[in-house]
């Protein structure tokens, strides 16, 4: 069940209602109590702001939720231990990937432009030909 947000909370931004939200789950993480799963929703809901503003206006709360979700997982898997350097090398990949497509981008649009200059400049040629009058020279002099 959604609470709705006191008089109080309304005065304060969004912004500060998801921090103070995202204390408050950190404070329930390390209590013994039963405690909240610290997600998006749980946040959201704490703060009263709606998911779409934290995933657009509040990346950097939404990080924060992420370290503590990670916090709370505990030590890796061993297996996973080698992840991380293939995370990383899969975010340079997609780096590259983003670059490559601009390029790609880049030069359709040049092909696309070439094409069109050719074209037009195709269309004149053919309307010069049509306008020459031949003159017939002799090769006797």
């Amino acid at each position: 069940m959604a609470t709705t947000p006191t008089v109080e909370a309304c005065a304060k931004s969004a912004g500060q209602r998801l921090r103070e939200a995202l204390a408050e789950l950190v404070r329930q993480q390390t209590s013994d109590s039963a405690p909240r799963p610290p997600t998006a929703s749980a946040l959201c809901e704490l703060a009263g702001v709606s998911r779409n503003a934290l995933y657009r206006y509040h990346p950097d709360v939404l990080e924060e939720l992420h370290k503590l979700r990670r916090q709370g997982r505990g030590d890796p898997d061993p297996t996973k231990k080698g992840d991380q350097p293939l995370r990383e090398e899969n975010t340079e990949l997609r780096h590259q990937v983003t670059a490559l497509a601009a390029l790609v981008d880049h030069y359709f649009a040049a092909w696309q432009e070439t094409r069109t200059l050719l074209e037009r400049r195709e269309r004149e040629l053919a309307e010069l030909r049509r306008n020459i009058k031949p003159k017939l020279v002799s090769s006797r002099n």
